[in-house]
């Protein structure tokens, strides 16, 4: 089953370290900022959580839980592949799919 979750948010593209006074080194500002609008109820009642605590992303959809981590070494240096790279292997993790189309956010359970 296939629902959208959440448009994307085109004003995390702001919070980008070049843009803000980010020192983390994986842009927490725009990591918290892109995963806000993921915390919803889809329409059986399911919520779906995102949240970032340190390096790691923890995504939740229902009963189902995942984990993915903020890799710079092993992926990339930008924060933008970081994220969707932690994002799929949460989503992975919790059994799960997340896939982005036409500026939204859609989770396939």
């Amino acid at each position: 089953m296939k629902v959208k979750l959440c448009d994307v948010i085109p004003d995390a593209e702001s919070k980008l370290p070049p843009k803000t006074e980010d020192k983390s080194g994986i842009g927490v500002h725009y990591i918290d900022a892109y995963i806000k609008p993921m915390n919803t109820k889809l329409e059986d009642g399911a919520a779906v959580r995102c949240k970032r605590r340190g390096l790691k992303i923890t995504l939740s959809a229902g009963t189902k839980k995942g984990e993915g981590l903020m890799r710079r070494l092993d992926v990339s240096l930008d924060p933008v592949v970081m994220l969707s790279a932690a994002l799929e292997e949460a989503a992975k993790a919790a059994g799960v799919e997340l896939a982005i189309q036409d500026s939204a956010i859609f989770l396939t359970l």
